[in-house]
Parts: structure tokens; sequence; C-alpha cells
């Protein structure tokens, strides 16, 4: 064999060594009904519905909603800045959390048509907002980074035993972005090695359906895994079998959740929230224009009943509620707490309502109220977006993270 033989022989060699994450095309149509979701978002300007996901998530995309946009990016400037301004005696907006910060930057970022121990947040929060900051190039100090890291290392992203996908997702890209910019050179090894750490994790919790963790973690996990290859790994397949599991729910109508799509449009138009670093202000993106939907005719709608439990609180609730078919989780504490002996406080994220207190028991630090099908399933959704069906047994207890 000569050198060149030789030459081409290695190259082939590191490409099966460093396999990349490619996701194929989608059907346009699915991609569009996705981003038509966010439209009447966008026409939510008040203080309680603006998200900030929703502007990055598009901004990402291969689709546009033209003056809606400007629109949408001066209400969140207006919105964050009152608010920072604000104190607890103001009428202002309340200021706002450390990840809904860090998502309002990572806008600003986006905006470029217009600009050339334990966390007191979650890890989740806690990654987001590095990531947002070295988007703008801003470097934190060492320490920072550091208990991010550590946290890495030693698992602490573990839930209750098990790995939290996104958790580790947002962890890596946050790590990607500060390897590509290397604010923290001092650090640049701990990087790059918890970027693979981070990697492997997530390969190792793909489901044999496809998904890494669940539906909804596998957006996240998809932007880390697109960003670099991983040495001595299949991604390929592994993206490409997380790709069909992807398309099958979106054919089911999963993906209602504007955050969750939010996230997963960056993922069709191959991009990942580390491309914030220097976003491509020339490429094409379609105008999307609202979904019209036919009119249906006039149905009656059946009653379903839920079995409601909650044996976190003494004495134990347990009652049937009913409601209408296709109701939401949300409709039926509603329904619960006009009925009496039962209540229920939430309070408003980025993701939809989060349910804080039950019959009076709130939620204490790294705590919260998780919602349970029974027998013992976990669900994927929150209380606005998940619908039971008829005789479920649903189950709020509070659990410690």
């Amino acid at each position: 064999m000569g050198h060149l033989g030789a030459l081409l022989f290695l190259l082939a060699a590191l490409g099966a060594l460093a396999d990349i994450c490619n996701i194929p095309e989608v059907d346009h149509n699915l991609v569009q009904s996705l981003g038509q979701h966010l439209l009447p978002w966008m026409d939510q300007l008040s203080v309680e519905h603006l998200n900030p996901s929703i502007y990055v998530g598009l901004r990402l995309s291969s689709m546009e909603a033209g003056t809606k946009e400007v629109l949408y990016l001066h209400s969140l400037k207006l919105d964050y800045q009152q608010s920072l301004l604000s104190d607890d005696n103001s009428d202002l907006p309340t200021k706002p959390s450390m990840g809904q910060l860090a998502l309002y930057m990572l806008a600003l970022k986006a905006n470029w048509h217009n600009h050339k121990g334990y966390p007191h947040s979650s890890y989740y929060q806690y990654s987001l907002s590095i990531l947002a900051l070295c988007v703008h190039q801003k470097r934190v100090h060492d320490s920072v980074v550091g208990k991010l890291l550590y946290a890495v290392e030693h698992d602490h992203h573990l839930l209750q035993g098990h790995l939290s996908v996104d958790t580790e997702a947002m962890a890596g890209l946050a790590f990607t972005c500060l390897e590509r910019s290397n604010l923290n050179p001092n650090l640049r090894n701990r990087i790059t090695l918890a970027i693979r750490i981070v990697q492997e994790k997530i390969l190792k919790a793909q489901t044999p359906e496809g998904y890494f963790g669940n539906v909804y973690s596998t957006p996240l996990a998809l932007q880390l895994l697109m960003t670099s290859p991983v040495p001595g790994v299949e991604l390929g397949t592994a993206c490409f079998n997380a790709r069909a599991a992807l398309l099958t729910s979106l054919q089911d109508g999963a993906f209602q959740n504007v955050l969750m799509i939010s996230q997963l449009l960056p993922v069709l138009n191959h991009k990942s929230y580390v491309d914030l670093i220097s976003p491509d202000c020339l490429a094409p993106r379609v105008m999307l224009e609202p979904a019209t939907v036919p009119p249906s005719p006039g149905q009656v709608s059946e009653d379903i009943y839920v079995l409601l439990k909650v044996p976190s609180v003494w004495p134990p609730y347990r009652h049937t509620i009913s409601v209408p078919a296709g109701s939401s989780l949300e409709d039926v504490l509603k329904k619960a707490q006009e009925l009496g002996e039962f209540m229920y406080e939430t309070e408003a994220s980025l993701s939809g309502p989060y349910l804080t207190s039950v019959m009076g028991k709130k939620a204490g630090e790294r705590e919260f109220w998780q919602l349970i099908q029974a027998p013992d399933i976990p669900l994927q959704q929150g209380i606005a977006d998940y619908r039971p069906q008829n005789g479920e047994t649903i189950e709020l207890r509070l659990v410690v993270w």
C-alpha cells in the first residue's frame, strides 16, 4: 500500500471511529405544523404568557413569523427589563427565575438581524445559565463551571436514581459552548472529558424505541449529539433510530407543549443552541402561515371518570372525578377543587403550570409533586398537556429529587 493508500485508510478509520449524528430531512408539512403551534402563543403578549424559548426555537428553525417575531422580541425586552428593575413592593412584574433569564439572554442572541455543593437552582437551569453567558462570550469564573463539572463527574444529575437526560444534555451543550469559545482554558481538559461523559450517558439511556430517555428529552439530547462526533461509537445508527421514534411521535401529535416544540425545531433544521455563538443571519427561512382548521360537525361530549389519589397527605385523598372527554389533568384538578375537599396551587413556568402545593402541603426544597399514572408510571407531560383516559387512576406524589 502506497503513502496515498495508507492516508486514505487512516482517514476512513478515523471516520469510523468518530461517527457523526446526522438527522435526515423530515416532511416539510410536519415541521410546518409544529411551527404553526407557536403562532397563537406569539399573539399572547401578556406577562404571564411571554416565553423566550418560543423565540429562540423559531429563530433556529427553518421558518419565520415576520413582524410577529419583531413584536414578540420587543415585548420580551420590555417585560424582562421592567422585571429586573422591580423590587418586592413594586407593581412591576416579579423578577424572572435563573432559567427564564437565561432563555431571555438566548433570545437576545438569536436576534441576529438587529445586532451583529448544590446550586440554588436546578442543574438544568444552572447549565442553561452558563450556556446563555457563553453564547454572549461572557466568561464565568472557573469555580462556577467547576461546580457543574463536579456534578457531571459524580452523577449529581440523577433524579431518584435515574438519569435526567435533558439535564445532562443541557450541561453538555454548555460544555460544548465553553470548549469552542475557550473561555475557561484552565478547565479545557476537564470540559472535553465531561462532554464525552455526557454523550456516553445519553447514548446508554437510549430506549428500545429509539428515544434518549423519553420522547420529550430526545430533542435536547440530539442537539448535543449533533454538535460533535463521539469517538468509537456508531452515532449515526443511534441518531437515525431517535429520528424514527420522533417521527412516529410527531405523526401521533405528541408535541403540543410550546417549550418542547421550541427544543425540537432547531434539531429539524440541523441546529442547536450552541449555533447561537455565530448565528447564520443569511440562512433562508420560510414564512409561516396560520393553520386552517376545517369546521367540525357538532358532537355531544361524553364524560370520562378519573380516580384522583393523593397518598402523601393525611388523611389520604381518593376521589373519582367526572370531566368531559379530552379534558386535561389540570381540568380534573380544577373540577376536584370545585367539588370540595381538594386544594392545589400552581406556579407559571416556561413549560406550563407547575404543581407546587396539594391539599395545603407545599413542595419543600429539593421536593416536587410528581404525576403518576397507576400503577407506577411517571407522566412525561405536565398537568396542562396530559389528557387522561376513561377509568385511569392518577396519583399526585410528593418526592425528593
